[in-house]
């Protein structure tokens, strides 16, 4: 029965990420499309000549945009987002936004050591191993037939390949972090990223040289490799996913971005939340303590300025006689 349940919940949980996904496919042909082609022109010519000129800048090299116009652009949204992120860490400004942390009694502040060693790892990561692992990508794409210049697919194509996107990482991810979280790989490979057990945006790519590969790097690489996805999708979609990994363990539950509760609870307790949505981990019960604690009734889109923590706070902890 309880097999049962989880297989019907997981379904559920599919059913509403990809009915959500349509939906949104639905309104775009239907509206966001129409205003678009309105605003920048009937033909929608617009961003078709910002490609042309970024592609232009590369010298219509496939090889230079695929490879070094990648590298530009994931390290472009990574570090960008993620320096403002440090600077509240580090100096609790704005001190508005501190009430959103989700363990305010853990790097607050975060201490500068940690932030050194932190970002040692993370350049050595994207330099001697996210940017090797694009020359091969670029190859497999373009084996594949993967357009580099050329002619930008519609928007309402584009949303149904990043709900393909979507799914296709969530697979690759969940059962590649769920095996580093084995004991025999765990303490010698996964058992880095989990030096913090409140973790910070940066610590969404600190993580041991083949683990960074596996896990981190070919899920979402999957996705456009499989649909064989124009470049410009690619970049959309590295920069979705860097940018969705950063909020998951940032520490902070802001109003209006993905809550991140669900995977800093997975820090906190090691063998929960595995995946991205969370279809995966209903599917298997690796969610169970997860949805049995007040971290999941706070796991919401925060949709008003009042902390998730002060709307569902936590049980008082009980004094010691």
């Amino acid at each position: 029965m309880v097999v049962t349940s989880q297989l019907f919940d997981s379904f559920k949980k599919a059913l509403v990420v990809v009915g959500s996904a349509l939906l949104v496919f639905i309104a775009a042909r239907n509206s966001i499309t129409w205003h678009a082609q309105r605003f920048w022109g009937a033909s929608g010519s617009f961003w078709q000549a910002q490609w042309e000129n970024i592609y232009a800048l590369f010298g219509k090299d496939d090889m230079a945009i695929g490879i070094w116009g990648t590298f530009i652009v994931t390290n472009l949204v990574f570090w960008l987002f993620n320096i403002l992120l440090m600077v509240l860490d580090l100096t609790g400004w704005p001190a508005i936004l501190k009430c959103y942390k989700i363990q305010p009694d853990k790097n607050n502040p975060l201490s500068k050591a940690d932030l050194l060693r932190v970002v040692y790892r993370v350049s050595f990561n994207s330099l001697c191993l996210s940017l090797p692992l694009m020359v091969i990508m670029y190859w497999m794409y373009k084996l594949r037939g993967c357009e580099f210049g050329g002619e930008l697919p519609t928007f309402h194509w584009v949303l149904l390949e990043l709900t393909i996107f979507t799914m296709v990482e969530e697979v690759a991810f969940y059962y590649s972090h769920r095996l580093f979280h084995h004991p025999k790989l765990y303490k010698h490979i996964h058992k880095i990223h989990h030096e913090y057990t409140a973790p910070f945006g940066l610590v969404s790519v600190y993580a041991h040289p083949i683990e960074h590969v596996i896990a981190n790097l070919v899920p979402p690489m999957l996705g456009p490799l499989i649909m064989g996805s124009h470049l410009a999708t690619a970049w959309m979609w590295f920069s979705l996913a860097l940018m969705s990994t950063t909020v998951s363990h940032c520490g902070y539950h802001f109003p209006f971005l993905p809550s991140p509760e669900a995977h800093d609870f997975h820090h906190h307790k090691f063998n929960q939340n595995y995946g991205v949505l969370g279809v995966l981990d209903r599917l298997h019960g690796t969610d169970n303590q997860f949805r049995n604690s007040h971290a999941y009734q706070r796991h919401f889109l925060l949709l008003s300025l009042s902390p998730a923590q002060q709307q569902y706070p936590d049980s008082p902890k009980k004094k010691s006689t």
